[in-house]
């Protein structure tokens, strides 16, 4: 096939090295021009670049050379010393890049496996490769199965049904309880990194009524911006507990801040209308026993811990299933690209045979003068006919070749015996050349082997 995938990952390095490889949006389409100068042997190139990866996927005519340049266009993006860069670097060839490539599209490949934006980002490669002109027949056809195979594994599993993160979790559980977030209100208290995570969840899926209570007011002045809320005092929290269905707690205080007692108090005054408890500080901010009051909903760091990890287990066993559609899909790339490989081969030798046969037949023509029109034409059909005779087991086997049958070779081997170069196979096929016969009836020059031949 030629094709290299070469890059990082969140696998082979730490952040620090990452964050020297992303290429913006923006810079792309230069990127890819650098790499055709850096690499003139490519054929075909898409360059995806995230927050945890960076890989080059091409098609090249000399894979070792190529792959050297390759690997200096990605150093020279890092600007980091070669044997560091070497040392993260992965490399995969022909049948294993396109494997990696759709696991990776499937995002089996992902720190959190099942997670969706992959897909999307490898979509967005393809689409900017595909307007810089940097695709062709092979690796488009390649993206576009990965992308069948990706949504295969969406659709015919649950890989990515169950959240596998602390926020995204508290998330969904809210959703759980109230069935809808639209319109619902949330009180942060402390606003942590944790806690501003899963305020982002949740004004993402509907609520719009946020307050903001920090013992720095400044700080919470900061986090309402961001989510276009309201700073309050942390002195006069607990005067809002009744306008909020969430609340959110990641304080560094070393007492409990709601009590049991403040919880039923506040039921009261909701006219006991549920409310969602996240508490994700260490030690807890809310008094355990609030689980105790009907309607009110507390989960801490280690019940949301818990989900998680069962949705982890859960996203592994449908992660198995996925590994078996990925396969499957894989192996149908094969074998559409031995077709793709075979096909010209094919129609190019039948042109070069029945050419042959052809200058032949004239070269021998001003010898049969005194042969009738139905004697010329039986003279041609022997002629066809032999060359078809001929061409029957190459064709058989070049068959094989296109069912995944054939030995490693075969298809090169006789492209050598039949002295077919790559021109031929990728020219248009012209129109047959056959003699004019009068009384003759004219045969298209791709009838193989008819009669008592199976082809």
């Amino acid at each position: 096939m030629k094709l290299l995938l070469t890059g990082l990952s969140h696998h082979t390095a730490p952040l620090e090295v990452r964050e020297r490889m992303v290429f913006d949006a923006d810079s792309v389409p230069q990127a890819l021009g650098r790499l055709r100068e850096m690499a003139p042997t490519v054929q075909e190139a898409l360059l995806l670049s995230t927050c945890n990866r960076t890989e080059v996927l091409l098609r090249c005519d000399d894979p070792t050379p190529t792959l050297s340049q390759v690997r200096n266009f990605l150093i020279e993006k890092s600007g980091m010393e070669r044997s560091r860069m070497e040392k993260a670097l992965y490399t995969f060839r022909d049948l294993e890049a396109v494997r990696h490539f759709f696991r990776m599209a499937a995002s089996l490949d992902s720190m959190i496996i099942g997670e969706p934006q992959i897909l999307k980002q490898v979509k967005d490669a393809h689409g900017c490769a595909l307007r810089e002109g940097q695709l062709g027949t092979i690796l488009d056809g390649l993206c576009r199965r990965a992308f069948q195979s990706a949504k295969r594994v969406r659709t015919d599993t649950a890989i990515g049904r169950n959240p596998v993160s602390i926020s995204y979790t508290a998330c969904e559980l809210a959703r759980q309880i109230f069935g809808s977030l639209a319109g619902r209100a949330v009180l942060v208290l402390g606003a942590g990194k944790m806690s501003e995570l899963t305020l982002r969840h949740l004004v993402g899926a509907g609520a719009d009524k946020i307050f903001v209570s920090t013992r720095r007011y400044e700080r919470a002045m900061e986090v309402a911006r961001r989510v276009e809320g309201e700073a309050i005092s942390f002195e006069r929290m607990k005067e809002f507990l009744p306008q909020v269905d969430i609340v959110i707690s990641s304080t560094a205080a070393p007492n409990v801040l709601l009590q049991k007692e403040d919880v039923t108090a506040l039921m009261r005054k909701r006219r006991n209308r549920p409310v969602f408890f996240i508490d994700i500080a260490v030690p807890r901010d809310i008094d355990p026993a609030v689980n105790q009051v009907d309607n009110a909903y507390l989960y801490d760091i280690d019940d949301l811990q818990r989900v998680v990890d069962d949705n982890l287990q859960e996203r592994k066993r449908e992660a198995r299933r996925a590994e078996e559609i990925v396969e499957r899909e894989v192996q149908a790339f094969q074998l559409w690209f031995r077709n793709l490989a075979a096909g010209p081969t094919i129609a190019a030798m039948r042109k070069s045979m029945h050419d042959v046969r052809l200058d032949e037949f004239e070269r021998f023509r001003a010898r049969m003068t005194s042969l009738t029109p139905e004697q010329l034409a039986v003279v041609e059909e022997f002629g066809r006919g032999l060359v078809n005779k001929i061409l029957h087991r190459p064709m058989v086997e070049l068959k094989k070749s296109m069912n995944g049958n054939a030995a490693p070779g075969q298809v090169d081997l006789l492209r050598r015996l039949f002295g077919l170069t790559q021109e031929a196979e990728t020219a248009s096929p012209p129109q047959a050349r056959e003699p004019r016969l009068a009384g003759a009836q004219e045969a298209p020059v791709d009838e193989i082997g008819r009669g008592n031949h199976d082809t």
